[in-house]
């Protein structure tokens, strides 16, 4: 394993895609540093800096399925950014996963594949949860 490349992944436990980004990024021969936001919590600063890296608007980060978007009213096109930021930080479920942080660069890793972009090396081949098997080359 090798920490000389830095791997920040910013994960749900709960989530299969998450849970297959931190089983690539290692099976890559990396230690990530796991970031569980649900538990850490986000600040609006720490939310902008990382969507402006990953080029996303807040809206494109914030993930609608199996949160509270919807009753916060945040699924309105009217909605500003500044909101969704601000539902965010108050409601850290509302960011989409995992999203993950590299000398690279940043990136919203959906589907979970996106992630070998940002490594400088990547397994041959790597068995996702569900079976389905990803090959690199």
């Amino acid at each position: 394993m090798t920490d000389a490349f830095p791997v920040t992944v910013f994960h749900n436990p709960a989530c299969g895609t998450s849970r297959n980004v931190v089983a690539m990024v290692e099976a890559a021969g990396y230690r990530p540093e796991v970031v569980e936001y649900l538990k850490a919590g986000w600040t609006a600063d720490q939310l902008a800096a990382l969507f402006a890296e990953a080029g996303l608007t807040p809206r494109e980060a914030m993930r609608g399925k199996g949160t509270p978007a919807a009753e916060l009213g945040l699924l309105d096109p009217d909605v500003s950014d500044a909101a969704i930021l601000a539902a965010m930080v108050e409601h850290p479920v509302l960011v989409n996963r995992p999203i993950v942080r590299t000398p690279k660069g940043a990136a919203m890793c959906r589907p979970s594949e996106k992630v070998f972009d940002l490594l400088e090396q990547t397994p041959d081949r790597f068995v996702k949860e569900d079976g389905e098997v990803v090959s690199r080359g």
